[in-house]
C-alpha cells in the first residue's frame, strides 16, 4: 500500500442553498462562496486543526471536529487506516446561517480524504454522496456541495441518488445573510407532520416549474419559487428573515429563505434585478450582508500537493 504520510492537499467547497422555496429537502445550488481547507497526514495519531475566519475559536480544533470526523469516517467506510492529520482551515460560509457550512464540513472532510488516498481506494461519485448523507443525515445540501450547480436528490433503497443541472445564465444569485443565526434542528421541529392535499399539490406544481424556470425560463422564477410546505411554518421562529422574504416578493423578486435560514437567497434574473433587489433589502435591513454570487458550477475539488514515496 502507498505510504501516505507526508501527503498534503488542498480542497475547496462551495456553500449551497438548500429548499429554494418549493424543492423542500430535494432541491439545492452550489454558490461561489468557498471554504478551503489544507490537511497533511503526519506520522502517529490525532488531529490538529486551526481555523481562520468562521467558527475561529468556536468549532473543535481536536478529533471532534466535523471535518477531522469525515475524514476519519471516509477513511474507516474504505479499510484504511487513519494518519496522524494537521489541518488548517479558512472559513468563510457562515455558521448557522443556511448556507450549508455543515455539509461543507462534512463534503471537505470526504474529499480531503479522497486526495489523500487517491492512489490508494477508487471512490465513486455514488460513494461520495453515499459517505457525505450517512454524515449529514440527508443530501439536500451535500449533493450541490459535491457536485455543483442545481441538484435533484432522492433517496432509493439502495441509497442516495442525485441529478446536475446546469442553470440558465441569466440567474443572478443574490444571498442576504443577518447578524444572527438559525438551527437546523428547531427549524425542522416547527413542521408538521402532514399538510394538506392542496398545499401538496401546490408544491409539486411549483417544483416541476422551478426546475423549467432555472434551467429554461428565469422569467417564471418568481412564481415558481412559492412555498406552502416549510416557510410559513418557520416564520415565528424567524420573524426578520420572515419580513425579508414578504418585503422582496412584493416587490416582484424571486425571494427564499436559504435552507433552514435565516439567510434569505434571491435568485434575480440579471445584475441590474439583483442590484436593484440588495438595495431594497439594504436600505430596509442594513445590518444584513448582501452577497452578490454565481452559481458554482464545479462543485469540492481538491489538489495533491505532493505524493510520499511509495512503501
Amino acid at each position: 500500500m502507498a505510504n501516505i504520510i507526508g501527503r498534503k492537499v488542498t480542497v475547496k467547497v462551495p456553500a449551497t442553498s438548500a429548499n429554494l422555496g418549493p424543492g423542500f429537502d430535494t432541491l439545492g445550488m452550489a454558490l461561489s462562496y468557498y471554504d478551503e481547507l489544507v490537511v497533511e497526514a503526519v506520522p502517529g495519531a490525532g488531529a490538529v486543526v486551526a481555523v481562520t475566519g468562521e467558527g475561529a475559536g468556536e468549532v473543535p480544533t481536536d478529533e471532534s471536529n466535523l471535518v477531522v470526523k469525515s475524514i476519519a469516517y471516509t477513511f474507516n467506510h474504505f479499510g484504511q487506516p487513519l494518519p496522524g492529520l494537521r489541518l488548517t482551515a479558512h472559513n468563510i460560509i457562515p455558521h448557522g446561517r443556511g448556507m450549508g457550512s455543515s455539509g461543507a464540513a462534512v463534503v471537505s472532510g470526504i474529499i480531503a480524504a479522497k486526495g489523500l488516498l487517491s492512489d490508494v481506494v477508487e471512490m465513486t461519485d455514488n460513494d461520495l454522496l453515499q459517505i457525505a448523507t450517512e454524515i449529514e443525515g440527508h443530501p439536500d445540501n451535500v449533493a450541490p456541495a459535491l457536485f455543483g450547480g442545481l441538484t435533484i436528490a432522492w433517496q432509493e433503497s439502495d441509497g442516495p441518488h442525485y441529478k446536475k443541472l446546469f442553470v440558465h445564465r441569466g440567474v443572478a444569485p443574490l444571498e442576504l445573510v443577518p447578524n444572527f443565526k438559525m438551527s437546523t434542528a428547531l427549524a425542522r421541529s416547527l413542521q408538521p407532520e402532514s399538510v394538506p392535499h392542496d398545499d401538496a399539490v401546490f408544491n409539486v406544481s411549483r417544483s416541476a416549474l422551478l426546475i423549467a424556470a432555472l434551467t429554461q425560463s428565469p422569467e417564471l422564477l418568481l412564481s415558481a419559487t412559492e412555498d406552502r410546505l416549510h416557510q410559513d411554518y418557520r416564520a415565528a421562529a424567524m420573524q426578520e428573515t420572515h419580513a425579508m422574504v414578504s418585503l422582496l416578493r412584493e416587490a416582484g423578486y424571486a425571494a427564499v429563505v436559504s435552507g433552514a435560514g435565516p439567510s434569505v437567497l434571491v435568485l434575480c434574473t440579471g445584475p441590474a434585478e439583483r442590484l436593484e433587489a440588495a438595495k431594497l433589502a439594504t436600505t430596509r435591513y442594513p445590518e444584513w450582508t448582501p452577497l452578490l454570487l454565481a452559481v458554482d458550477f464545479k462543485g469540492a475539488t481538491v489538489v495533491v500537493h505532493h505524493e510520499a514515496a511509495a512503501s
